[in-house]
């Protein structure tokens, strides 16, 4: 896929994963009303700027899979294909 998006400062594209895409032992409960979602990270912005000018990096990087927060992401389509732009924060863990 050739992604025509580039992320700023600490918001990252992700594409979300079907629970069979994953690949890991992780359930999540289906009875939970906010429970995480998962997907693979696309692409990442350079980072956050701190006050003191330096930048701080993202702690994720592409190919990365990660579960986020269910209702964080804001949903675009590229080439008719669903992909989902948030932040940093908004990721709870990276999936190994």
């Amino acid at each position: 896929m050739h992604m025509q998006l580039q992320p700023l400062t600490d918001h990252l594209i992700v594409k979300p994963l079907k629970d069979d895409e994953s690949k890991t032992d992780i359930v999540l409960p289906e009875t939970e009303e906010k429970r995480p979602e998962k997907g693979e990270v696309i692409a990442v912005g350079p980072g956050r700027v701190l006050d003191n000018g330096n930048r701080l990096p993202l702690s994720v990087k592409v190919g990365d899979k990660v579960m986020f927060k269910q209702y964080a992401p804001d949903e675009i389509k590229v080439n008719g294909e669903k992909y989902l732009i948030m932040t940093e924060p908004d990721i709870i863990a990276i999936i190994k």
